[in-house]
């Protein structure tokens, strides 16, 4: 071997050279299979959360109707299964198993009670699926999970093809508003989904960017259903003089509260006049053309020299540091099942519709929800 290197020395590296080329070649090819093999593995695991995946909002439904969260939150400590039981008059053995599944999730936890016995207690996530806490999404879990809703996703391929209405109209024969003018339950649920939704977003609001309101002496909230989130905003800013304005049906049942007007009509009509409109959860339920035609409604009642429209919707693609952005885009697929041209938006798409009716500035807040607050000047 070192008679060969003396002899040619340019040979010996090149031989080193192809060994060590080799050598490299086969680790690369050891870490492609392994990571293959990696995804492989993974992948083995994550199907069956998609074969099961209704399993779990199932179960969770069934603890807000159970009144499990309810329950442990007025005892006021954590409870036994047998106290639980008691209390809910459920069998003993089938509630060990949905409370098994639940603590296995991290929705409610055990803790020792005494030396012998282990209770349930809440969890920050168990807490939200009481009926009546402040952060509580219960209502929007019951109405996503009710069986007119779950009913529309067997239409989604058939929407995705474009043959026909949307997957709403296809299961219910009428699209979601007609449904819910001729069916006062489920229009009670809708309310009811989007004030626990208000409850979040306006205190995340009020929160984040008080200045939004800061001038604002009148706001007429379009779309604002039975008035939760104006009613937080004027209690908030009590210099404001509130107006909800939602169809005639919604606003006939709202709670009345001091501060605030309401009015009953047609947005695509008319808008009542303000300094502001407000916009929460609307917008996205429409078209462009739509959208366009409601902002030139808007355009219309505010002032033309310090008026302005503000929207809390989802804003997609703005922020990839985002930890709620996949809630954007899971509501993106619920427009697309629940609403005929409805659809979560880009910041692009929003300047398009804005700038369409008549808006020059657009000022974009993120606020510690799913939403933005979108801010459109004349």
């Amino acid at each position: 071997m070192e008679l060969q290197q003396r002899l040619c020395p340019s040979r010996f590296r090149f031989g080193v050279f192809q060994v060590f080329k080799e050598r490299s070649t086969e680790m690369g090819d050891v870490k492609v299979r392994g990571k293959k093999e990696d995804e492989d593995e993974k992948a083995e695991v994550d199907i069956w959360n998609y074969v099961f995946g209704y399993v779990k909002i199932a179960v969770v439904k069934c603890a807000i109707e159970l009144g499990i969260a309810d329950a442990i939150d007025k005892h006021g400590s954590p409870m036994t299964l047998s106290q639980l039981t008691t209390t809910l008059k459920c069998q003993p053995s089938r509630l060990y198993r949905i409370m098994r599944f639940l603590v296995h999730y991290q929705i409610f936890k055990e803790e020792p009670i005494t030396k012998d016995s282990i209770g349930f207690a809440l969890t920050p996530l168990s807490r939200r699926l009481s009926r009546h806490g402040e952060r509580s999404m219960a209502a929007m879990i019951l109405l996503q999970s009710s069986p007119v809703t779950l009913a529309t996703w067997h239409s989604l391929s058939a929407r995705v093809l474009d043959s026909g209405n949307s997957p709403f109209e296809t299961a219910h024969g009428k699209d979601v508003w007609s449904y819910a003018e001729e069916n006062p339950r489920h229009s009670k649920l809708i309310d009811e989904a989007m004030a626990c939704d208000a409850r979040v977003a306006v205190r995340a609001i009020i929160e984040g960017c008080p200045q939004v309101f800061d001038g604002i002496k009148s706001l007429v909230d379009v779309g604002g259903g039975n008035g939760t989130a104006l009613s937080m905003l004027v209690k908030a800013f009590p210099w404001i003089h509130g107006i909800d304005f939602d169809l005639p049906r919604v606003v006939a049942v709202a709670p009345k509260v001091d501060g605030i007007k309401y009015v009953g009509g047609d947005m695509f009509e008319c808008v009542p006049k303000a300094d502001a409109a407000f916009f929460m959860w609307v917008l996205h339920d429409w078209g462009d053309e739509e959208c366009i035609q409601i902002l030139k409604k808007c355009r219309e009642a505010i002032p033309q020299d310090k008026g302005k429209v503000i929207i809390v919707e989802s804003v997609l693609e703005e922020d990839e540091n985002d930890k709620l952005e996949f809630v954007g885009l899971m509501l993106d697929m619920v427009m697309m099942t629940h609403t005929n041209k409805g659809k979560e938006r880009t910041l692009k798409e929003w300047k398009y519709v804005l700038g369409e009716a008549g808006f020059t500035r657009i000022d974009v807040k993120p606020i510690h929800a799913v939403q933005s607050v979108i801010e459109a000047y004349i």
